[in-house]
C-alpha cells in the first residue's frame, strides 16, 4: 500500500484494523485520554471576543466497566497474544471490574493493534498519566524492548491559578542494552 500524509478521523482501533497493514509504520506517538474522569468541551467566544456560554463536548474521558469493556477484554483473551491475555487477566483479578480496569482493557486492545502495525525497527511513544503509566508498562509484557519513563512536570500556574504541579509520563522504548534508570 503506497500512501503518505493520510489523516484519519475516528476511533483508532477501527482505523488500525481497517486501514493500516502489518508492520507498515515507523513511528507511533499515542496521546490517548488519561482516564481523568472528566468531560472536555470546546468553548466558543462571542464575536466580541468575550466568553460565550456556547460549547460542545469534545470528548469524554470517563471509563466504566460495561459491555464494551467486557468485549475488549474477551478480544484480548482470544487474540492469540498469550502474554497480554495473561497479564490482563491477572490485572482484572487484582483490580476487579472498575474504572481503571476498563481504561486498561481499552488501552490493551489498542496497544496490541499498534504493535501489529509497527515495523520491527519502529518506535512507539505513549503519552500517559503517571497514575496509569506503570499499569500500561506491565501490559507490554512479552515485548522485547524495555521502556524508559520520561516524567515531565510543570507548575500548574502555567495552566491555571491553582498552585501545585502537573506531571505526565511518556513511555519511551529503549534498546535492550540501556542501563537501569531510577524511578
Amino acid at each position: 500500500m503506497a500512501w503518505t500524509n493520510q489523516l484519519y478521523y475516528g476511533d483508532n482501533l477501527t482505523i488500525l484494523r481497517e486501514h493500516i497493514p502489518d508492520e507498515s509504520i515507523d513511528l507511533i506517538y499515542l496521546d490517548p485520554p488519561f482516564n481523568s474522569q472528566a468531560n472536555y468541551n470546546i468553548l466558543f467566544r462571542a464575536p466580541t471576543g468575550e466568553h460565550s456560554q456556547a460549547q460542545i463536548e469534545a470528548f469524554e474521558d470517563t471509563w466504566h466497566w460495561n459491555d464494551s469493556a467486557e468485549q475488549a477484554f474477551d478480544e484480548v483473551l482470544h487474540s492469540g497474544n498469550t502474554e497480554a491475555a495473561e497479564m490482563l487477566r491477572a490485572m482484572r483479578a487484582f483490580l476487579k471490574e472498575n474504572d481503571i480496569m476498563a481504561y486498561l482493557t481499552m488501552m490493551a486492545i489498542r496497544l496490541m493493534e499498534l504493535h501489529r502495525v509497527l515495523r520491527p525497527t519502529g518506535s512507539l511513544y505513549l503519552h500517559c498519566d503517571p497514575t496509569a503509566s506503570h499499569y500500561l508498562k506491565i501490559l507490554r509484557a512479552g515485548r522485547k524492548t524495555p521502556l524508559k519513563v520520561l516524567v515531565a512536570s510543570w507548575p500548574l500556574s502555567c495552566f491555571s491559578t491553582v498552585a501545585g504541579s502537573l506531571a505526565l509520563s511518556i513511555l519511551i522504548p529503549c534498546p535492550l542494552t540501556c542501563p537501569p534508570q531510577p524511578c
